[in-house]
């Protein structure tokens, strides 16, 4: 049995990886992201993730972000599961002061 395995940061500790130019996927529905978004953010909503992980590349980090964290955690799972690098932010975009698209 595979069991999950992926690191949680703060909103602030992604700021601090912004320069690095992170691989951001907002996994919200579309009209929440469309609401506003860190700036470099992809959307790929938890819905339909299932559908779309054959695009993730397994060789990068993956910084999930929802709205207070709860779906990107469970998009860690199942990424971490399938043996992809992620990166859930704890508190998603109700802890995020940082500029938004």
């Amino acid at each position: 049995m595979l069991f999950a395995k992926f690191k949680s940061i703060t909103t602030d500790q992604l700021k601090e990886e912004l320069d690095h130019h992170p691989t951001i996927v907002d996994v919200r529905e579309k009209f929440e992201y469309q609401a506003g978004h860190i700036p470099a953010a992809i959307n790929l909503p938890l819905s339909g993730l299932a559908d779309e992980v054959q695009h993730f590349s397994k060789d990068q980090p993956w910084y999930l972000i929802c709205r207070s964290g709860a779906r990107s955690k469970r998009a860690a799972m199942f990424l971490s599961k399938a043996g992809y690098k992620v990166i859930n932010v704890r508190g998603g975009m109700n802890a995020w002061d940082g500029p938004v698209k």
